[in-house]
């Protein structure tokens, strides 16, 4: 968070326009340059939950049905820096509609590569699963099911977003 930036796993840092702390998590806002297929993202790390969750504001032409993105992961909250790593695992949250699991394939490779230890494969198997039954009982409704666990996610860059984020906060 210090510096406003965001670094991935290559290495490459980002700049970050909002940051917002709550106790259950750390929402980021950041455009993603030289990417064809969206142009800005919104996320919280949802680390109870071993979840991020994305909103993609995605360019004409390559929107998907979709309304989150969930990132099954490890997420690490600390006073200046957070930390994420990826468990591979992916859920496609479509809004009173449905979840889609997507990437085991990735997560089976990850394994087989070492990049990822079996305990944190079935860590990661267990939160989507979690994940998955928790959105069932609430309708597919991925705001609805986090306010019930007292995590009130806000989006503050809206649906149609194609210009200037809002101020940092």
């Amino acid at each position: 968070m210090v510096g406003h930036t965001n670094t991935d796993p290559k290495g490459v840092v980002r700049a970050v326009d909002i940051y917002t702390v709550q106790p259950w998590g750390l929402y980021l806002a950041r455009p993603t340059p030289g990417r064809a297929q969206f142009h800005y993202l919104q996320s919280w790390l949802l680390p109870s939950l071993g979840l991020r969750a994305t909103v993609f504001h995605f360019n004409p032409g390559h929107e998907r049905d979709q309304d989150f993105y969930l990132d099954v992961g490890e997420y690490t909250a600390g006073p200046q820096l957070w930390h994420a790593r990826d468990h591979y695992l992916d859920l496609v949250v479509r809004t009173g509609s449905g979840v889609e699991l997507a990437d085991t394939d990735e997560l089976v490779a990850a394994v087989a590569e070492g990049l990822l230890t079996r305990h944190d494969a079935e860590q990661a198997v267990l939160r989507a699963v979690a994940a998955v039954d928790g959105l069932a009982r609430h309708g597919y409704d991925l705001q609805r099911w986090l306010g019930d666990q007292g995590m009130q996610l806000s989006w503050p860059v809206g649906d149609g977003f194609t210009g200037t984020p809002p101020a940092s906060q």
